[in-house]
C-alpha cells in the first residue's frame, strides 16, 4: 500500500484526519506512531478510536503501558473490527526489553486485532515487519503533518 500524507491544519479537524486515517487501514493492524512530545500521537489515536466506535475514555497508557478498548457497531470494510479489541500502546517509560515481553506484547500484536503504539522507537527491535509506521511531524505553522507508511 502507497504511503499517506493526512494534514491536520488545527485540532478542529482531527476528525476529519482520523476518518482518513480509519478509511485507509484495510487489513493492516500494527501501527506505530512516532512523534516528538506534544506531536499530538495520543490525540490522534484517541481520534482515530472515536472513528472506530470506541466508547470508552481514550487516555494514553503511560503508566499501564498497555490499554484495551472496544470499537462499537461498525460497518463496511471498518466492520471486522467492531468485534475486536483494540490495544494502545504507550512505551515511553519501558526501560528494559524484558517489561515488553512482561506485558505479553507478541500475544498482542500477533492476535490479528488493532494495535496502535506511541513511542515505538523504544522497542523498535521487537516491532513485526509488518508494522506500518506513522510519524507526526509539527510545522512550524503549528500544522501537524502526518506520514502513514
Amino acid at each position: 500500500m502507497a504511503a499517506q500524507t493526512i494534514i491536520i491544519p488545527e485540532l478542529s479537524q482531527i476528525t476529519t484526519a482520523a476518518k482518513a486515517f480509519a478509511d485507509s487501514i484495510g487489513d493492516r493492524r500494527v501501527f506505530a506512531f512516532y512523534g516528538s512530545m506534544g506531536a499530538g500521537k495520543t490525540t490522534l489515536i484517541r481520534a482515530i478510536c472515536q472513528q472506530l466506535g470506541v466508547q470508552d475514555d481514550v487516555a494514553s497508557p503511560t503508566f499501564a503501558i498497555v490499554n484495551e478498548y472496544r470499537s462499537g457497531r461498525l460497518t463496511g470494510l471498518l466492520a471486522p473490527l467492531s468485534t475486536q479489541p483494540i490495544y494502545h500502546f504507550d512505551f515511553y517509560r519501558i526501560r528494559q526489553p524484558q517489561e515488553v515481553f512482561d506485558i505479553g506484547f507478541d500475544e498482542y500484536v500477533c492476535s490479528g486485532n488493532l494495535c496502535l503504539m506511541e513511542w515505538p522507537e523504544l522497542i523498535e527491535q521487537y516491532l513485526p515487519s509488518e508494522t506500518v509506521p506513522v510519524h507526526i511531524t509539527t510545522l512550524p505553522d503549528g500544522t501537524r503533518q502526518v506520514q502513514v507508511g
